[in-house]
């Protein structure tokens, strides 16, 4: 659900945006993507070697489901380290920069030129490089074809 004040049915994260990170490891967070994701958001570990930006609703959301998964499952507690333990609250200053904490920086290979991509409930940071790898999508119809078996219809 977007935030209060937003409709739902305008609400997805969305589009590509180009930038450099500064040597104090701030980054511009475009003013698109700030208005869907608030004044204060939480940046994480992400799969596929990125960063996830979340708002407050959808993060709530991610840690009710990790939670709500039995610590005494192995799988539940390395998630949880992955995905909580790393996580920072970043607030955007008046010029819309944030602070990317350095483990994460080294998480994510990022050391000059990064990408942040909306992908719908969230925003994901890469290093300029990382994302140009993990966007080789190859045979499309191939993978379109194996998520319609999976439910998956345009």
């Amino acid at each position: 659900m977007a935030q209060s004040g937003k409709k739902w049915w305008n609400y997805m994260l969305k589009g590509e945006y180009n930038h450099t990170i500064d040597s104090k490891g701030r980054i511009i967070v475009p003013a698109k993507l700030r208005e869907e994701l608030g004044d204060s958001f939480v940046v994480t570990k992400g799969l596929d070697g990125c960063l996830w930006m979340f708002d407050a609703t959808e993060w709530a959301k991610v840690e009710a489901e990790i939670q709500a998964m039995p610590f005494t499952l192995k799988e539940a507690r390395m998630l949880s380290r992955f995905m909580i333990a790393g996580a920072y609250d970043a607030e955007p200053d008046k010029q819309g920069r944030m602070l990317i904490p350095p483990a994460l920086r080294e998480y994510a290979g990022i050391d000059k030129d990064v990408v942040l991509a909306g992908v719908g409930s969230r925003v994901e940071l890469w290093s300029k490089e990382r994302y140009e790898n993990a966007s080789d999508f190859g045979d499309m119809d191939e993978m379109a074809e194996k998520l319609i078996e999976l439910g998956f219809r345009l």
